[in-house]
């Protein structure tokens, strides 16, 4: 791929970005600095790797896969009327909220 002036203000447009000249004239050795690794990564050979060598984790330590088909369950809430209590204004059984287009 060959990264010119072209390509360079093209990307600056994309990301709503304003470049200096010098980060203008740095930014091609910096992409091909890129291209070259990410050109590396495909000489590894992945034919004996499995799809998925680990489990997916949450942010929180769970194993994603296992929790996203875990069974529903129901529990217990707060009673409608001690939530409703602290709402700016409410009907009664839901807040009401300033109309937004």
């Amino acid at each position: 791929m060959e990264i010119d002036a072209k390509l360079i203000t093209y990307l600056e447009d994309l990301s709503s970005l304003t470049l200096t000249e010098e980060e203008r004239q740095r930014l091609p050795a910096e992409l091909e600095k890129i291209l070259a690794g990410m050109a590396k990564l495909s000489e590894l050979n992945t034919e004996e790797t499995p799809e998925c060598s680990h489990p997916a984790i949450s942010a929180f330590g769970q194993n994603i896969v296992n929790d996203a088909l875990r069974e529903d369950v129901v529990l217990p809430s707060f009673a409608r009327e001690s939530i409703l209590k602290n709402a700016f204004e409410s009907d009664g059984a839901m807040f009401v909220a300033p109309k937004t287009v």
